[in-house]
């Protein structure tokens, strides 16, 4: 059992304001629930986005969803939406949705620090006419995710600047194991490692779409 002696753990709204203080009003006014046109430019350059979903029992889970530049289609002013390409199948952030419609997305920009956040309400969705302008390399995408805009706004660069994560100099991929050893030694994989290097190696690039 871990031991949580010493903790001074923050159980209210109130004590967790006294903490942080009040929002500054340029902060606490800056969410609306309308695409602005700057929002569509940052759609439209966006090649990555992070989307959490929480199923109704409370847990959460957080997806990397990833395209060309401008990926997800503006239906509206109000409403996105998000292709899905072939993955692992686990769909664990679909289930959520099915179960909960309540969404939040992060948008980035390679070399960009802040983020245009979107919190709203989503379905999925098999078809529709604007499939056929989310082709990718001859591929339709087997479904898309429609997020109906409740809030957006861009969030500060803080947290891109106190991690340097677009500095080259502070990347380090050879700090652990490639993703074969990951996947022989954490998931137990009944594959060899050789078969594993071959699974994740060139051709893995072949296998996004198809």
């Amino acid at each position: 059992m871990t031991d949580t002696t010493g903790l001074l753990e923050i159980t209210s709204a109130a004590e967790l304001r006294d903490l942080l203080g009040e929002p500054m009003p340029r902060a606490a006014t800056k969410d609306r629930a309308r695409l602005h046109e700057r929002d569509r430019e940052w759609l439209a350059a966006s090649p990555f986005c992070l989307i959490a979903t929480a199923g109704t029992d409370g847990t959460c889970d957080v997806s990397p969803k990833g395209d060309p530049p401008g990926f997800t289609y503006v239906i509206d002013d109000t409403t996105i939406a998000v292709p899905e390409r072939p993955g692992n199948r686990r769909a664990d952030g679909f289930l959520n949705i099915l179960a909960n419609p309540h969404v939040g997305l992060i948008y980035l920009i390679p070399g960009r620090r802040e983020t245009l956040r979107i919190n709203g309400r989503a379905r999925l969705v098999r078809d529709a006419p604007f499939f056929d302008e989310l082709v990718v390399k001859g591929h339709r995408p087997q479904l898309a995710l429609i997020v109906e805009i409740e809030q957006i706004f861009f969030h500060c660069a803080k947290a891109f600047m106190r991690s340097s994560l677009w500095e080259p100099a502070t990347w380090n991929p050879d700090v652990l194991p490639p993703h074969a050893q990951l996947v022989k030694e954490v998931q137990r994989a009944p594959e060899t490692l050789e078969e594993l290097e071959r699974y994740y190696g060139p051709e893995y690039a072949e296998r996004l779409y198809g």
